[in-house]
């Protein structure tokens, strides 16, 4: 990490104001060769948290009015000194301003470097690292605020604090094992157990959290399924905000997948409006009916709309059957043409039901209230740690199995030896969780996901 690195900081589009981030040994000495500043007090003197008006330059001349915030090491973002470059939000002002930097000595920044540089560099653990990730690009508020719980360190805690206690565990056991001549308190089998026990639960529950945090985080794949003519075209419309399908009352408009990703409240859903599914002749019509059923058995979540101003038919009752075995929401639509449907039918096999008229925007409310529930959102707490992506489940599940191990060798009477050995091993899982004992090749593949300048 001895180069200095550049980027562009800000979404490299038209806006109010970019910014070039200067991170490395040399960001101060950078940036005084491309900044003038109106004091005339060059920037290699300035503190940290200090900025300074002036004109950014280059060696065709002026560039644009610019604003530089000099951040010293180690009290910056990356842990290095920082130099961050304001400027008017042009393109052309944008890249020719970072031009400058890197012809001052400074190479562009790989994708995610900056944070890469903060994790390197002790500013923050590896879920801290991935959160600024999921902050970026969260989709809805109650995504970002997930993310902010794991910024501020709640998931590095608690993985610190069952650490702590297998630690604890692992360090008297081979304090009595190793110095029998000391005064060392024996190891007793069942407060071991007991303590084994109740970290194998905490690890559990954690475990629990990457459903929801999944759903958080990255949405809920979710198919619009139905007969022809029932409204599903008008209720992916009403959920999108715009006429994303074609509706006519003509039965199967629609005879591929359209796709939305739409926010339902707290949650964002990655829409799918698949065609009417029926008997039919038509091979177009086949081939889309085909992907609908596809989609279903690939979906999370099934919205499944049903015609309530008419009775049950043979296709409606098949579709139930289709989808019995998916999270569903059973969304009995057109109640503004009367009800003739048998809700009471229909709540046998379905926990979870709107009736609605998705002509009506208030409806967005009621679906919004049902999937919340399905999904159990009512019930999650922002502010708890989870579990946001699959390298930190697959280190909890590795802990969990080794906690499992332990259990194990004690119950088949081994020697206390062959215990520790599962019990450092899930430490050693839990330290990779966090971050604190991983591979350079784990630590690339994180950063890889991240976008250039952050």
């Amino acid at each position: 990490m001895n180069e200095t690195i550049a980027a562009i900081a800000t979404p490299n589009a038209v806006g109010g104001l970019s910014v070039i981030r200067i991170s490395g040994p040399e960001a101060i000495a950078v940036s005084d060769q491309i900044f003038r500043p109106v004091s005339g007090i060059p920037l290699c003197e300035h503190k940290g948290y200090t900025a300074a008006y002036g004109t950014a330059i280059d060696a065709a001349g002026e560039i644009d009015n610019t604003i530089a915030v000099v951040y010293r090491a180690p009290r910056s973002y990356t842990g290095e000194n920082v130099v961050e470059l304001s400027c008017h939000g042009g393109i052309i002002v944008t890249r020719r301003l970072l031009r400058a930097a890197l012809d001052a000595g400074a190479r562009l920044a790989e994708a995610g470097e900056f944070t890469k540089r903060a994790f390197l560099n002790g500013k923050m653990s590896l879920t801290q690292a991935e959160s600024v990730l999921d902050i970026v690009n969260s989709q809805s508020e109650q995504a970002a605020r997930c993310a902010m719980t794991a910024l501020d360190g709640a998931l590095y805690q608690k993985i610190a604090r069952i650490k702590d206690r297998l630690v604890a565990q692992t360090s008297h056991i081979t304090a009595w094992i190793d110095f029998p001549e000391e005064d060392v308190d024996a190891v007793k089998l069942s407060l071991l157990r007991n303590e084994l026990l109740e970290i194998r639960q905490e690890i559990k529950d954690l475990i629990k959290t990457f459903d929801i945090g999944r759903v958080v985080h990255m949405g809920v794949n979710t198919a619009i399924v139905g007969k022809p003519n029932v409204g599903k075209s008008t209720l992916m419309n009403l959920l999108a905000g715009c006429e994303k399908s074609i509706v006519t009352d003509m039965a199967g408009t629609t005879r591929d997948i359209v796709e939305e990703t739409v926010n339902l409240g707290d949650v964002v859903l990655r829409l799918a409006d698949t065609a009417g599914i029926h008997q039919t002749h038509d091979t177009v019509e086949l081939a889309g009916i085909d992907r609908a059923k596809k989609r279903i058995a690939e979906a999370d979540l099934v919205l499944l709309v049903l015609d309530a101003s008419e009775e049950l038919d043979r296709q409606d009752v098949e579709l139930m059957r289709v989808v019995r075995t998916k999270p569903t929401v059973v969304v009995l639509n057109k109640s503004d043409l009367g009800v003739q449907i048998d809700e009471e039918y229909i709540k046998r096999d379905f926990q979870h039901s709107v009736l609605i008229s998705a002509k009506d925007e208030a409806a967005v409310a009621e679906l919004n209230a049902a999937v919340s529930r399905l999904m159990h959102l009512t019930e999650f707490d922002t502010n708890q740690p989870i579990l946001a992506n699959e390298r930190q489940r697959s280190c909890a599940n590795m802990a969990l199995n080794h906690i499992e191990a332990s259990l194990d060798a004690l119950s088949f009477g081994m020697t206390l030896d062959a215990v520790n050995i599962s019990i450092e091993d899930a430490i050693d899982a839990l330290l990779q969780l966090t971050g604190e004992s991983v591979s350079d090749v784990v630590v690339d593949e994180v950063f890889s996901k991240f976008c250039v300048g952050k």
